[in-house]
């Protein structure tokens, strides 16, 4: 029989050694997965982990799949240090890219002689500015209504998507689009230029890793980062240093908003081109996993953000090639969070025999 046994200190190697483990049991019950649907369980987890970077276009793929996760992701490690609990970065998202989409329409027809790059340049601040506003409505009903930031940052997340689903259906529906559900698509000055001919990841997706830093400069490096995280996890003695909970709070949700705006910006102004009631498969919720697996830090961020977005082109290659429901990716991700959660008890304990 065994028993966990506090530790007296974290174990440094178990918090290190924790992802990989945590990503070596979930290939393993991938696997059994694979055999009880009847499947190859080699090729399912080479569908799964090896085709999305088989060559320059698929890992492309990967890296545009990843920048709007890691975008998300950052935001919301900042409010979970802060003790913030921030669920709505979707909605945040989908705000951003209203914003977005709104300006590459209104700027097409007003100034149609405007550069490139300044088009490209209101776009992104659009969607940040939009993303910071949604993200302000959590703020204000927490800090003037005491409402639960949980509750009402998810809840917006559906009035975000009506929203969008009522501009789409309803006035910016493109008339010439045989009624389908969607805006006129953008015209191509405002679009992000790709990095690489022939492949769809744009230049916007350099971004991710300069705010990662910024990011790791912020929370580490920063009087602002220290007052953040020892607000979140000391509120007592936060409040007794004279640090504001109050500003605290403001400025991790509007941090958060607006790089999830920037993030649904980004979607708008790249690969999509327009808007459509189906802009985003779960992108801000995908991102709390991508926060938690890459332990709230922004170098783990980048890495879960790829990682993460392998899996998600993994279930849709799993889906095309092997007929395999795409929910799978879905329940590979949850699962990795689960055994991740689960290794983490060793962090801080250790397995030890049970006397006799």
């Amino acid at each position: 029989m065994l028993r966990l046994e506090p530790r007296p200190e974290p174990s440094i190697a178990m918090g290190l050694l924790s992802p990989l483990i945590a990503l070596l049991l979930t290939a393993i019950i991938a696997a059994g997965l694979f055999v009880a649907l009847g499947k190859d369980p080699l090729r399912g987890l080479e569908v799964f982990f090896v085709q999305p970077i088989n060559g320059l276009r698929p890992i492309s793929e990967v890296l545009l799949k990843a920048t709007p996760l890691v975008l998300c992701a950052l935001g919301l490690a900042v409010c979970y240090r802060a003790n913030v609990w921030n669920i709505g970065a979707e909605g945040q998202l989908l705000v951003g890219a209203i914003a977005a989409g709104g300006v590459a329409l209104w700027l097409s027809g007003a100034l149609p002689g405007m550069p490139r790059g300044s088009l490209a340049v209101a776009l992104l601040v659009a969607g940040v500015l939009g993303g910071m506003a949604w993200a302000a409505l959590t703020a204000w009903l927490r800090d003037r209504c005491n409402a639960n930031e949980i509750l009402v940052s998810l809840m917006l997340v559906y009035v975000a998507q009506q929203l969008l689903n009522y501009l789409v259906f309803g006035p910016w529906r493109d008339p010439q689009g045989f009624n389908f559900p969607q805006t006129p698509t953008f015209p191509s000055s405002t679009w992000l230029l790709p990095l690489w001919q022939g492949t769809r990841l744009h230049w916007g997706a350099l971004l991710a890793p300069l705010l990662a830093v910024a990011a790791w400069v912020l929370l580490f490096r920063s009087w602002k980062g220290y007052e953040l995280q020892v607000g979140g996890a000391a509120p007592m003695a936060a409040r007794y240093a004279g640090f504001s909970s109050r500003q605290a709070l403001w400025f991790a949700l509007l941090l958060s908003g607006g790089l999830a705006g920037l993030a649904g910006a980004m979607e708008v102004a790249g690969p999509v081109r327009q808007l459509t009631p189906y802009l985003s498969t779960g992108i801000g919720f995908t991102a709390i996993i991508v926060c938690f697996v890459g332990r709230l830090h922004p170098v783990g961020i980048v890495l879960a953000g790829i990682l993460l977005s392998m899996m998600v082109i993994g279930g849709e290659l799993a889906q095309s090639r092997l007929g395999l429901p795409n929910a799978l990716s879905g329940v590979f991700q949850g699962l990795l969070l689960f055994l991740l959660l689960a290794c983490d008890t060793l962090v801080g304990n250790r397995l030890r025999r049970r006397a006799a």
